[in-house]
Protein backbone atom coordinates (compact mmCIF):
# COMPACT_ATOMS: atom_id res chain seq x y z
CA UNK A 1 0.00 0.00 0.00
CA UNK A 2 1.25 3.35 -1.05
CA UNK A 3 2.44 5.90 1.95
CA UNK A 4 -0.10 8.64 1.72
CA UNK A 5 1.31 11.95 1.85
CA UNK A 6 1.34 14.17 5.18
CA UNK A 7 -1.67 15.75 6.49
CA UNK A 8 -1.95 18.40 9.18
CA UNK A 9 -0.65 17.37 12.62
CA UNK A 10 0.15 14.14 11.61
CA UNK A 11 3.49 12.10 11.68
CA UNK A 12 6.00 12.95 8.96
CA UNK A 13 5.98 10.23 6.50
CA UNK A 14 9.52 8.63 7.36
CA UNK A 15 7.76 8.21 10.76
CA UNK A 16 4.94 6.58 10.00
CA UNK A 17 7.43 4.56 7.65
CA UNK A 18 9.15 3.49 10.40
CA UNK A 19 5.87 2.96 12.87
CA UNK A 20 4.64 0.23 10.14
CA UNK A 21 7.63 -1.60 10.02
CA UNK A 22 7.81 -1.45 13.74
CA UNK A 23 4.54 -2.74 14.15
CA UNK A 24 5.47 -6.02 11.49
CA UNK A 25 8.43 -6.38 14.07
CA UNK A 26 5.96 -6.17 17.04
CA UNK A 27 3.55 -8.56 15.76
CA UNK A 28 6.38 -11.22 14.37
CA UNK A 29 5.88 -10.88 10.63
CA UNK A 30 9.29 -9.53 11.09
CA UNK A 31 11.63 -11.58 13.24
CA UNK A 32 15.02 -11.46 14.60
CA UNK A 33 17.50 -11.88 11.87
CA UNK A 34 15.18 -11.08 9.17
CA UNK A 35 16.03 -8.78 6.59
CA UNK A 36 14.42 -5.78 5.86
CA UNK A 37 13.03 -4.85 2.31
CA UNK A 38 15.69 -3.02 0.51
CA UNK A 39 15.45 0.77 -0.66
CA UNK A 40 14.87 0.01 -3.80
CA UNK A 41 12.13 -2.26 -2.99
CA UNK A 42 10.17 0.20 -0.30
CA UNK A 43 10.39 3.15 -3.02
CA UNK A 44 8.64 1.55 -5.51
CA UNK A 45 6.26 -0.26 -3.30
CA UNK A 46 5.38 2.71 -1.09
CA UNK A 47 6.02 6.19 -3.62
CA UNK A 48 8.02 7.44 -1.29
CA UNK A 49 11.71 8.70 -1.66
CA UNK A 50 14.93 6.98 -0.54
CA UNK A 51 15.79 9.92 1.71
CA UNK A 52 12.31 9.01 3.42
CA UNK A 53 13.26 5.66 3.70
CA UNK A 54 16.66 6.06 5.12
CA UNK A 55 15.40 8.20 7.74
CA UNK A 56 12.55 5.91 8.98
CA UNK A 57 15.62 2.48 8.56
CA UNK A 58 17.94 5.47 10.97
CA UNK A 59 15.09 5.68 13.08
CA UNK A 60 14.61 2.49 13.90
CA UNK A 61 18.26 1.94 13.92
CA UNK A 62 18.86 4.37 16.72
CA UNK A 63 16.37 2.38 18.60
CA UNK A 64 17.87 -0.62 18.58
CA UNK A 65 15.34 -2.49 16.63
CA UNK A 66 17.44 -3.27 13.20
CA UNK A 67 21.05 -3.26 12.24
CA UNK A 68 22.82 -2.16 8.80
CA UNK A 69 25.39 -5.19 7.64
CA UNK A 70 28.03 -3.47 4.77
CA UNK A 71 27.02 -4.54 1.64
CA UNK A 72 23.97 -6.43 2.79
CA UNK A 73 21.19 -4.18 3.96
CA UNK A 74 19.18 -3.56 7.41
CA UNK A 75 18.41 -6.83 9.75
CA UNK A 76 16.05 -7.15 13.00
CA UNK A 77 18.60 -6.70 15.73
CA UNK A 78 16.24 -7.51 18.28
CA UNK A 79 13.15 -8.72 19.83
CA UNK A 80 10.51 -5.71 19.88
CA UNK A 81 10.55 -3.27 23.23
CA UNK A 82 9.67 -5.72 26.31
CA UNK A 83 5.52 -6.42 26.56
CA UNK A 84 4.35 -4.40 29.66
CA UNK A 85 2.73 -6.79 31.92
CA UNK A 86 -1.15 -5.80 32.91
CA UNK A 87 -2.58 -4.34 35.81
CA UNK A 88 -3.19 -6.79 39.00
CA UNK A 89 -6.63 -7.42 39.85
CA UNK A 90 -6.83 -7.32 43.82
CA UNK A 91 -10.27 -8.32 45.60
CA UNK A 92 -11.10 -5.63 47.81
CA UNK A 93 -14.35 -5.30 50.55
CA UNK A 94 -17.05 -3.20 49.97
CA UNK A 95 -18.85 -0.57 51.22
CA UNK A 96 -21.89 2.14 50.12
CA UNK A 97 -20.04 5.34 49.55
CA UNK A 98 -21.00 8.98 49.63
CA UNK A 99 -19.75 10.49 46.96
CA UNK A 100 -17.87 13.61 47.37
CA UNK A 101 -15.43 14.76 44.36
CA UNK A 102 -17.39 17.17 42.23
CA UNK A 103 -15.27 20.11 43.12
CA UNK A 104 -11.53 18.65 41.95
CA UNK A 105 -13.31 16.88 38.81
CA UNK A 106 -14.35 20.42 37.49
CA UNK A 107 -10.53 21.17 38.44
CA UNK A 108 -9.29 17.89 36.44
CA UNK A 109 -11.69 18.62 33.87
CA UNK A 110 -10.34 22.51 33.26
CA UNK A 111 -6.83 20.93 32.93
CA UNK A 112 -8.19 18.32 30.31
CA UNK A 113 -9.98 20.56 28.16
CA UNK A 114 -6.57 23.01 27.68
CA UNK A 115 -5.55 23.06 24.54
CA UNK A 116 -2.05 24.13 25.74
CA UNK A 117 -1.92 20.70 27.59
CA UNK A 118 -0.62 17.64 25.72
CA UNK A 119 -4.48 16.15 25.33
CA UNK A 120 -4.13 12.32 26.92
CA UNK A 121 -6.53 13.10 29.79
CA UNK A 122 -9.23 14.02 26.96
CA UNK A 123 -11.45 10.78 25.45
CA UNK A 124 -12.01 12.31 22.04
CA UNK A 125 -10.01 11.55 19.21
CA UNK A 126 -8.15 14.25 17.11
CA UNK A 127 -10.85 16.22 15.36
CA UNK A 128 -9.81 15.15 11.90
CA UNK A 129 -9.79 11.72 12.71
CA UNK A 130 -13.81 12.47 12.65
CA UNK A 131 -15.43 11.79 9.11
CA UNK A 132 -15.98 15.24 9.03
CA UNK A 133 -16.15 15.97 5.05
CA UNK A 134 -18.81 13.19 4.90
CA UNK A 135 -21.11 15.03 7.51
CA UNK A 136 -19.93 18.12 6.08
CA UNK A 137 -21.99 17.22 2.61
CA UNK A 138 -24.60 15.35 4.15
CA UNK A 139 -25.52 18.59 6.43
CA UNK A 140 -25.50 20.76 3.17
CA UNK A 141 -27.90 18.35 1.34
CA UNK A 142 -30.17 17.93 4.34
CA UNK A 143 -30.30 22.06 4.76
CA UNK A 144 -31.14 22.51 0.94
CA UNK A 145 -34.18 19.66 1.37
CA UNK A 146 -35.36 20.37 4.73
CA UNK A 147 -34.62 24.20 5.21
CA UNK A 148 -37.48 24.00 8.20
CA UNK A 149 -35.44 21.19 9.63
CA UNK A 150 -35.31 22.80 13.17
CA UNK A 151 -38.60 24.61 13.37
CA UNK A 152 -40.04 21.68 15.10
CA UNK A 153 -39.12 19.97 18.57
CA UNK A 154 -38.16 16.04 18.04
CA UNK A 155 -39.86 14.94 20.81
CA UNK A 156 -39.50 11.54 22.48
CA UNK A 157 -38.43 9.17 21.45
CA UNK A 158 -36.58 10.94 18.63
CA UNK A 159 -36.70 11.15 14.83
CA UNK A 160 -38.38 7.63 13.57
CA UNK A 161 -35.42 7.81 10.57
CA UNK A 162 -32.38 7.15 13.22
CA UNK A 163 -34.32 5.15 15.25
CA UNK A 164 -35.18 2.29 12.26
CA UNK A 165 -31.37 2.72 11.50
CA UNK A 166 -30.45 1.79 15.03
CA UNK A 167 -32.68 -1.06 15.00
CA UNK A 168 -31.22 -2.19 12.01
CA UNK A 169 -28.23 -2.61 13.70
CA UNK A 170 -29.33 -3.94 16.19
CA UNK A 171 -28.38 -7.93 15.08
CA UNK A 172 -25.03 -6.86 15.45
CA UNK A 173 -25.15 -6.47 19.34
CA UNK A 174 -26.77 -9.77 19.51
CA UNK A 175 -30.42 -8.53 19.81
CA UNK A 176 -33.48 -7.72 17.47
CA UNK A 177 -34.65 -4.16 18.86
CA UNK A 178 -37.52 -2.35 17.15
CA UNK A 179 -37.63 1.35 16.32
CA UNK A 180 -40.25 1.94 19.25
CA UNK A 181 -37.47 0.16 21.43
CA UNK A 182 -35.07 3.01 21.17
CA UNK A 183 -35.52 6.73 22.53
CA UNK A 184 -32.35 9.06 21.45
CA UNK A 185 -30.59 10.92 23.86
CA UNK A 186 -28.48 13.92 24.12
CA UNK A 187 -25.46 11.34 24.03
CA UNK A 188 -24.76 8.75 26.52
CA UNK A 189 -24.30 11.24 29.72
CA UNK A 190 -27.93 11.58 29.40
CA UNK A 191 -28.77 8.27 28.81
CA UNK A 192 -26.93 6.83 31.82
CA UNK A 193 -28.64 9.82 33.53
CA UNK A 194 -32.09 9.28 32.55
CA UNK A 195 -31.54 5.33 33.47
CA UNK A 196 -30.45 5.83 37.08
CA UNK A 197 -33.30 8.15 37.59
CA UNK A 198 -35.94 5.91 35.97
CA UNK A 199 -34.49 2.68 38.29
CA UNK A 200 -33.49 4.86 41.76
CA UNK A 201 -34.01 7.41 44.07
CA UNK A 202 -32.09 9.94 46.22
CA UNK A 203 -30.34 7.61 48.90
CA UNK A 204 -30.60 4.22 46.93
CA UNK A 205 -27.18 2.21 46.48
CA UNK A 206 -25.65 1.58 42.65
CA UNK A 207 -23.18 -1.37 42.33
CA UNK A 208 -20.33 0.16 39.92
CA UNK A 209 -17.53 -1.12 38.62
CA UNK A 210 -13.86 0.12 40.28
CA UNK A 211 -12.42 1.42 38.14
CA UNK A 212 -15.05 2.94 36.56
CA UNK A 213 -15.85 6.02 34.20
CA UNK A 214 -15.53 9.28 36.11
CA UNK A 215 -18.92 10.71 34.61
CA UNK A 216 -21.13 7.66 36.16
CA UNK A 217 -19.44 8.74 39.59
CA UNK A 218 -20.18 12.54 38.91
CA UNK A 219 -23.96 11.54 37.78
CA UNK A 220 -24.08 9.33 41.17
CA UNK A 221 -23.19 12.25 43.10
CA UNK A 222 -25.26 14.51 42.14
CA UNK A 223 -28.36 12.37 41.72
CA UNK A 224 -28.13 12.04 46.04
CA UNK A 225 -27.28 7.86 45.33
CA UNK A 226 -24.53 6.06 46.99
CA UNK A 227 -22.21 3.81 45.30
CA UNK A 228 -20.90 0.71 45.92
CA UNK A 229 -17.68 -0.62 44.16
CA UNK A 230 -17.28 -4.01 42.86
CA UNK A 231 -13.66 -5.21 41.81
CA UNK A 232 -13.13 -5.69 38.78
CA UNK A 233 -11.27 -7.93 36.79
CA UNK A 234 -8.97 -6.55 33.94
CA UNK A 235 -9.89 -9.34 31.49
CA UNK A 236 -13.12 -10.59 33.19
CA UNK A 237 -15.43 -7.87 34.80
CA UNK A 238 -16.72 -7.57 38.18
CA UNK A 239 -16.29 -10.15 40.48
CA UNK A 240 -19.61 -11.84 40.58
CA UNK A 241 -19.14 -13.11 43.68
CA UNK A 242 -18.48 -9.86 45.28
CA UNK A 243 -21.44 -8.44 43.82
CA UNK A 244 -23.82 -11.14 44.71
CA UNK A 245 -22.51 -10.05 48.00
CA UNK A 246 -23.29 -6.89 48.06
CA UNK A 247 -26.35 -7.20 45.91
CA UNK A 248 -27.28 -9.44 48.88
CA UNK A 249 -26.32 -6.75 51.86
CA UNK A 250 -26.33 -3.27 50.90
CA UNK A 251 -30.26 -3.04 49.60
CA UNK A 252 -28.67 -2.51 45.66
CA UNK A 253 -30.69 -1.15 43.68
CA UNK A 254 -28.85 -1.17 40.56
CA UNK A 255 -25.88 -1.97 38.85
CA UNK A 256 -23.99 0.33 35.88
CA UNK A 257 -21.39 -1.81 33.80
CA UNK A 258 -19.34 -1.11 30.98
CA UNK A 259 -19.03 -4.84 29.59
CA UNK A 260 -17.25 -3.49 25.62
CA UNK A 261 -14.60 -1.28 25.59
CA UNK A 262 -14.09 -0.39 28.91
CA UNK A 263 -13.42 3.02 30.02
CA UNK A 264 -10.71 3.07 31.74
CA UNK A 265 -9.90 -0.96 31.83
CA UNK A 266 -10.25 -1.49 27.83
CA UNK A 267 -11.68 -4.87 28.35
CA UNK A 268 -14.78 -6.43 26.42
CA UNK A 269 -16.26 -9.09 28.76
CA UNK A 270 -16.75 -12.29 27.25
CA UNK A 271 -19.90 -13.69 26.14
CA UNK A 272 -19.84 -16.22 28.76
CA UNK A 273 -19.40 -13.46 31.72
CA UNK A 274 -22.11 -11.31 29.92
CA UNK A 275 -24.18 -14.25 30.53
CA UNK A 276 -23.45 -14.63 33.90
CA UNK A 277 -23.71 -11.05 34.67
CA UNK A 278 -27.04 -10.69 33.34
CA UNK A 279 -28.41 -14.10 34.95
CA UNK A 280 -26.91 -12.93 37.89
CA UNK A 281 -28.92 -9.36 38.42
CA UNK A 282 -31.73 -11.03 36.87
CA UNK A 283 -32.05 -13.22 39.59
CA UNK A 284 -32.38 -10.43 42.23
CA UNK A 285 -34.92 -8.31 40.14
CA UNK A 286 -31.86 -5.79 40.26
CA UNK A 287 -31.80 -3.05 36.93
CA UNK A 288 -28.55 -3.66 34.81
CA UNK A 289 -27.33 -0.36 32.98
CA UNK A 290 -25.24 -1.18 30.24
CA UNK A 291 -22.87 1.79 28.71
CA UNK A 292 -21.99 0.90 25.59
CA UNK A 293 -20.64 4.13 24.54
CA UNK A 294 -17.19 2.31 22.62
CA UNK A 295 -19.27 -0.87 21.88
CA UNK A 296 -19.05 0.21 17.78
CA UNK A 297 -15.15 0.72 18.29
CA UNK A 298 -13.19 -2.56 19.92
CA UNK A 299 -10.36 -4.08 17.98
CA UNK A 300 -12.49 -7.21 16.66
CA UNK A 301 -13.63 -8.20 13.46
CA UNK A 302 -17.08 -8.83 14.63
CA UNK A 303 -18.88 -6.51 16.69
CA UNK A 304 -19.39 -7.77 20.64
CA UNK A 305 -22.78 -8.28 21.85
CA UNK A 306 -24.36 -6.13 24.11
CA UNK A 307 -25.22 -7.51 27.83
CA UNK A 308 -28.99 -7.06 26.04
CA UNK A 309 -28.40 -9.94 24.25
CA UNK A 310 -28.85 -11.80 26.91
CA UNK A 311 -31.58 -9.98 28.67
CA UNK A 312 -34.83 -12.27 29.08
CA UNK A 313 -36.91 -10.00 31.26
CA UNK A 314 -36.05 -6.53 29.78
CA UNK A 315 -33.88 -5.60 32.92
CA UNK A 316 -31.10 -4.55 31.10
CA UNK A 317 -30.83 -0.63 29.99
CA UNK A 318 -28.48 -0.46 27.17
CA UNK A 319 -27.14 3.03 26.89
CA UNK A 320 -24.93 4.11 23.41
CA UNK A 321 -23.85 7.10 21.90
CA UNK A 322 -22.16 8.38 18.35
CA UNK A 323 -19.89 10.58 19.96
CA UNK A 324 -16.76 8.39 20.24
CA UNK A 325 -17.33 7.60 16.11
CA UNK A 326 -18.67 10.98 14.25
CA UNK A 327 -17.61 13.87 16.92
CA UNK A 328 -18.73 14.79 20.63
CA UNK A 329 -19.99 18.01 19.05
CA UNK A 330 -23.07 16.27 17.28
CA UNK A 331 -24.63 15.14 21.14
CA UNK A 332 -26.17 12.56 20.14
CA UNK A 333 -27.12 8.88 21.87
CA UNK A 334 -29.35 6.66 22.37
CA UNK A 335 -31.21 3.80 25.30
CA UNK A 336 -33.40 1.14 24.98
CA UNK A 337 -34.86 0.80 28.58
CA UNK A 338 -36.52 -2.11 28.10
CA UNK A 339 -39.10 -2.40 31.20
CA UNK A 340 -38.18 1.40 31.79
CA UNK A 341 -38.98 2.73 28.67
CA UNK A 342 -42.23 4.94 29.57
CA UNK A 343 -40.48 6.22 32.93
CA UNK A 344 -37.32 7.08 30.54
CA UNK A 345 -39.46 8.56 27.61
CA UNK A 346 -41.33 11.10 30.61
CA UNK A 347 -37.73 11.95 32.26
CA UNK A 348 -35.86 12.68 28.65
CA UNK A 349 -39.38 15.19 28.25
CA UNK A 350 -38.58 16.92 31.55
CA UNK A 351 -34.69 16.59 31.31
CA UNK A 352 -33.71 18.31 27.33
CA UNK A 353 -37.57 18.09 25.76
CA UNK A 354 -36.02 16.81 22.79
CA UNK A 355 -32.51 15.86 21.11
CA UNK A 356 -31.35 18.13 18.07
CA UNK A 357 -33.39 17.36 14.80
CA UNK A 358 -30.56 18.45 12.49
CA UNK A 359 -28.69 15.48 14.12
CA UNK A 360 -30.22 13.03 14.51
CA UNK A 361 -31.45 13.19 10.18
CA UNK A 362 -27.40 13.74 9.50
CA UNK A 363 -26.90 10.60 11.40
CA UNK A 364 -29.82 8.69 10.29
CA UNK A 365 -28.80 9.19 6.54
CA UNK A 366 -24.57 8.78 6.99
CA UNK A 367 -25.41 5.26 8.65
CA UNK A 368 -28.40 4.12 5.82
CA UNK A 369 -25.89 5.00 2.87
CA UNK A 370 -22.91 3.16 4.20
CA UNK A 371 -20.81 5.84 5.51
CA UNK A 372 -21.13 4.86 9.43
CA UNK A 373 -20.08 1.29 8.59
CA UNK A 374 -16.96 2.38 6.26
CA UNK A 375 -15.65 4.67 9.08
CA UNK A 376 -15.86 1.92 11.92
CA UNK A 377 -13.76 -0.08 9.16
CA UNK A 378 -10.79 2.39 9.37
CA UNK A 379 -11.29 3.55 12.81
CA UNK A 380 -10.83 0.37 14.34
CA UNK A 381 -7.70 -0.02 12.51
CA UNK A 382 -6.66 3.35 13.19
CA UNK A 383 -7.18 3.28 17.52
CA UNK A 384 -5.72 -0.76 17.95
CA UNK A 385 -2.54 0.60 16.11
CA UNK A 386 -2.63 4.06 18.25
CA UNK A 387 -3.21 2.17 20.98
CA UNK A 388 -0.53 -0.03 20.43
CA UNK A 389 1.99 2.29 19.30
CA UNK A 390 1.47 4.53 23.12
CA UNK A 391 1.94 1.14 25.01
CA UNK A 392 4.70 -0.12 23.73
CA UNK A 393 6.18 3.78 24.25
CA UNK A 394 4.98 3.60 28.02
CA UNK A 395 6.85 0.47 27.99
CA UNK A 396 10.24 2.03 26.49
CA UNK A 397 9.78 4.93 28.67
CA UNK A 398 8.48 4.08 32.34
CA UNK A 399 10.06 2.39 34.91
CA UNK A 400 10.15 -1.39 34.37
CA UNK A 401 8.04 -2.01 37.69
CA UNK A 402 4.89 -0.30 35.44
CA UNK A 403 2.12 -2.35 34.37
CA UNK A 404 0.02 -1.28 31.33
CA UNK A 405 -3.90 -2.57 29.98
CA UNK A 406 -3.79 -4.34 26.99
CA UNK A 407 -7.17 -2.82 25.38
CA UNK A 408 -9.62 -4.83 23.62
CA UNK A 409 -11.60 -2.04 22.92
CA UNK A 410 -11.68 2.13 23.19
CA UNK A 411 -8.61 4.17 23.31
CA UNK A 412 -7.51 4.26 26.99
CA UNK A 413 -4.68 2.78 28.69
CA UNK A 414 -4.83 1.95 32.66
CA UNK A 415 -1.72 2.55 33.84
CA UNK A 416 -0.26 1.26 36.66
CA UNK A 417 2.85 2.73 38.45
CA UNK A 418 5.42 1.77 40.95
CA UNK A 419 3.67 1.78 44.31
CA UNK A 420 5.28 4.52 45.36
CA UNK A 421 4.30 7.14 42.98
CA UNK A 422 1.41 8.84 44.54
CA UNK A 423 -1.42 9.25 41.26
CA UNK A 424 -2.42 13.08 42.42
CA UNK A 425 1.26 14.05 42.59
CA UNK A 426 2.17 12.80 39.11
CA UNK A 427 -0.96 14.61 37.80
CA UNK A 428 -0.07 18.02 39.03
CA UNK A 429 4.09 17.27 38.03
CA UNK A 430 2.67 16.50 34.51
CA UNK A 431 0.81 19.51 34.26
CA UNK A 432 3.39 21.94 35.35
CA UNK A 433 5.13 20.21 31.86
CA UNK A 434 1.79 21.36 30.12
CA UNK A 435 0.45 17.57 29.78
CA UNK A 436 -2.67 16.18 30.95
CA UNK A 437 -3.43 13.07 32.51
CA UNK A 438 -6.15 11.38 34.43
CA UNK A 439 -5.17 10.40 38.33
CA UNK A 440 -6.81 6.76 39.03
CA UNK A 441 -8.49 8.11 42.80
CA UNK A 442 -11.30 9.79 40.22
CA UNK A 443 -12.38 6.36 38.70
CA UNK A 444 -12.95 5.33 42.25
CA UNK A 445 -15.87 5.52 44.66
CA UNK A 446 -13.65 4.74 47.43
CA UNK A 447 -10.56 6.64 46.01
CA UNK A 448 -8.89 4.14 45.30
CA UNK A 449 -5.94 3.37 42.80
CA UNK A 450 -3.86 5.74 44.10
CA UNK A 451 -0.56 4.94 42.14
CA UNK A 452 -2.88 4.62 38.46
CA UNK A 453 -3.11 6.72 35.74
CA UNK A 454 -5.54 6.85 32.27
CA UNK A 455 -4.09 7.77 29.05
CA UNK A 456 -5.37 8.68 26.19
CA UNK A 457 -4.57 6.91 23.09
CA UNK A 458 -7.13 9.25 21.02
CA UNK A 459 -4.12 11.54 19.42
CA UNK A 460 -1.74 9.52 17.29
CA UNK A 461 2.17 8.83 18.64
CA UNK A 462 3.61 11.73 16.43
CA UNK A 463 7.34 12.60 17.78
CA UNK A 464 5.59 15.37 20.02
CA UNK A 465 3.42 12.98 21.94
CA UNK A 466 6.30 10.47 22.18
CA UNK A 467 8.97 13.34 23.58
CA UNK A 468 5.41 13.97 26.05
CA UNK A 469 5.70 10.09 27.06
CA UNK A 470 9.12 10.42 27.26
CA UNK A 471 8.65 13.07 29.98
CA UNK A 472 6.13 11.29 32.06
CA UNK A 473 8.44 8.29 32.22
CA UNK A 474 10.90 10.56 33.88
CA UNK A 475 8.40 12.49 35.65
CA UNK A 476 7.30 8.68 37.36
CA UNK A 477 11.43 7.89 37.57
CA UNK A 478 11.62 10.79 39.80
CA UNK A 479 8.70 9.84 41.89
CA UNK A 480 9.30 6.55 42.71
Amino acid sequence: MTMSTQTHDTPPLYMRLAYAIERQISTGALRVGDRLPSIRKLQREQGVSVSTILQAYFWLENRGCIEAKPQSGFYVRLPHPRTPREPEFRRTSSRPTELGMSKFLVEVVNAANDPANVPFAVSTLRPDMFPNAKLNQIIRKTIQRNPDHSGNYMLPPGYIGLRRQIARRSLALGCSLSPDDILITCGAMEGLNLALRAVARSGDVIAIEGPTYFGVLQVIEWLGMKAIEIPTHPREGMDLEALDSAIKRHDVKACLVMANGHNPLGLVLPDARKRELVELTTRHEIPLIEDDAYGDITFTDVRPKCLKAFDKKELVLTVSSFSKILGGGLRLGWIDAGRYRQQVAELKFINTLASPTLSQMIVAEFIETGGYDRSLRKLRATLSDQVHSIRQAVARFFPDETRVSNPSGGYSLWIELPKNVDAMQFYRAALEHKIGVLPGPIFSASKGFTNFIRLSCGYPLTPDVERAIHTLGGICERQS
